[in-house]
């Protein structure tokens, strides 16, 4: 049975996270650039002008360490897929059936190892010590106007913690090269454990009144994060760090992720690279989409109340159609790489049947999951009918009563820092270069076809 997060006396036989991480760099740079001797001049992938045109989609350029999204089986993170982590990693309160704790987790992203319950609780107390913003963001925060979107407000005091990058004093003092991936590690830490402050104080100014609950030594980060939110549910904590766990990563291509890989290539450091993937993850197409899922949800409850109709199988189809037919998309259902259901969908349902099995929203949700793909089916324009991580999420929010709906891709934004920190450290520790595609103009399209009627041969 896996065990909680112990605080104990450390043994000589554990190394801290820094110290693993330290260890595996030399072996890594080395397999790397072995890799790039032996196969450096190979093709591993075709282009289209379909994919240069539909945003590279599915193009294989980025070395991604932390994950890999499989279109059938979903997301593996550092190979364990999210029932083998909910397995495998340790929980809170040593109940093999809770849910994996956020820490255990950035062990795994940083060194691909499971870590054991003592290096989480060793990162549990890390995160905590490092957790202090500097004077002027708190200030900052409660400056912000009350109508001011949360996301903003997120991205401004990520920029605003800036001034305490280790990264970026050292580039300045003439830090070697080899010793990037030191201060890179310095920031990712420091960051993430300053965000679920930085987010609470964002959310108890925007919707309640500004003072933040108080945290527990004895508790770990989602439940700290919670009590400062004003959430006291052991079962919120709960979801928590599930959510946290299943929207860390999802391999490299995704906006908010590529974005932040592409500043921090800049070797801009991780503060101005995690504000620029969340400036991404804020937009309608991606992490904004949770939000939107909830209000057609809630939409559709509004109009069969109001039409005095029984929300079911036929008024949701009926809905569906409505939704299509005015030349809108359903939200929560389609994915740009997943062609089934996707895990963190799946995971989401298993955590509802077990916590909220007759919530209304929730069946509702459950209604939606039977009819929805025969429907897009029937439509015809989605490649994937089959629901995505946002078409839950809110609903299981919503059930706890966190109901400021803008917020919610905040918390999504808490979880994305464990998975594009984590890579951030190894694109330092790796040397990875500035990243800089080949962009062609539609002069130059039309005559490369008229050169290569039929492209170029495939390799």
């Amino acid at each position: 049975m896996r065990g909680g997060v112990r605080r104990g006396a450390r043994t000589l036989a554990t190394k801290s996270l820094k110290e693993t991480l330290a260890a595996q760099i030399p072996a890594k740079q080395a397999m790397w650039k072995k890799m790039k001797q032996d196969h450096g001049s190979k093709i591993i992938d075709t282009v289209t002008l379909d994919q240069c045109i539909g945003g590279a989609r599915s193009v294989k350029c980025m070395v991604w360490e932390t994950s890999l999204l499989d279109a059938n089986e979903g997301i593996r993170f550092r190979g364990y897929t999210i029932p083998e982590l909910q397995e495998k990693l340790p929980t809170f309160s040593g109940n093999a059936a809770d849910e994996p704790l956020p820490e255990g987790l950035l062990w795994l992203l940083l060194t691909g190892e499971i870590p054991t319950y003592e290096q989480v609780a060793m990162v549990t107390k890390e995160l905590a010590d490092r957790s202090k913003l500097p004077a002027h963001v708190e200030p900052l925060i409660r400056s912000f106007p009350k109508e001011m979107h949360p996301m903003t407000q997120l991205s401004i005091a990520v920029l605003a913690l800036q001034t305490d990058s280790r990264f970026q004093q050292a580039y300045a003092a003439g830090a070697p090269k080899s010793s990037y991936w030191e201060h890179t590690y310095e920031d990712s830490l420091n960051l993430i454990a300053r965000l679920p402050e930085v987010a609470a104080l964002i959310y108890r100014c925007k919707y309640h009144d500004g003072v933040l609950g108080k945290t527990d030594p004895k508790l770990d980060y989602s439940a700290n994060f919670n009590r400062m939110l004003g959430h006291v549910s052991p079962s919120f904590d709960e979801l928590m760090r599930l959510y946290i766990t299943i929207h860390s990563d999802h391999e490299g291509g995704n906006a908010s992720a590529h974005a932040t890989h592409l500043v921090g290539s800049t070797l801009s450091d991780p503060y101005l690279a995690l504000s620029g993937g969340l400036n991404a993850l804020a937009g309608p197409l991606h992490g904004l989409a949770n939000q939107e899922v909830l209000g057609w949800i809630l939409d559709l409850q509004k109009t069969f109340k109001a039409r005095g109709k029984p929300v079911n199988e036929s008024t949701i189809r009926e809905f569906a159609w409505e939704t299509l037919n005015s030349g809108q998309v359903i939200p929560g259902y389609g994915h740009a790489v997943l062609r089934k259901t996707d895990p963190r969908y799946t995971c989401q349902r298993d955590f509802a049947l077990k916590h909220l099995p007759n919530d209304e929203l929730f069946q509702i949700v459950e209604t939606i999951y039977q009819v929805m793909p025969g429907v897009l089916t029937e439509h015809g324009k989605t490649k994937n009918p089959y629901p995505n991580v946002d078409s839950h999420s809110g609903v299981l929010l919503q059930h706890y009563g966190f109901t400021e709906h803008e917020f919610y891709t905040v918390l999504f934004g808490v979880g994305r820092a464990f998975g594009v920190l984590s890579q951030l450290f190894w694109d330092r520790a790796l040397g990875l270069p500035l990243e800089r595609p080949k962009s062609v103009t539609p002069e130059w399209i039309v005559e490369f076809f008229k050169t290569h009627p039929d492209g170029l041969a495939k390799p």
